[in-house]
């Protein structure tokens, strides 16, 4: 996974960002752009779900995973 920074700029009345050449994707490409908050993710338009997926499944696997409690709660008179 390639991490880079860029920054923000004018171009006519839109704000553009330069994306690197690690993260490019070349020329021409239609890209989704979708926000959640701060977070701003990319990919390309033609992307299918399986690919996206098949993308995915290629990442390392995290060095430890976060477990919930299993401890059961007990329940309280009046609430």
């Amino acid at each position: 996974m390639s991490i880079v920074r860029s920054k923000t700029f004018k171009s006519g009345n839109s704000e553009a960002m330069r994306l690197p050449k690690e993260v490019a994707y070349g020329d021409n490409v239609e890209l989704v752009l979708v926000r959640s908050g701060d977070v701003l993710t990319v990919y390309p338009a033609t992307a299918t779900l399986a690919q996206m997926a098949a993308r995915l499944a290629k990442l390392p696997a995290p060095p430890t995973v976060e477990r919930l409690d299993t401890e059961e709660i007990p329940e309280r008179a009046g609430l």
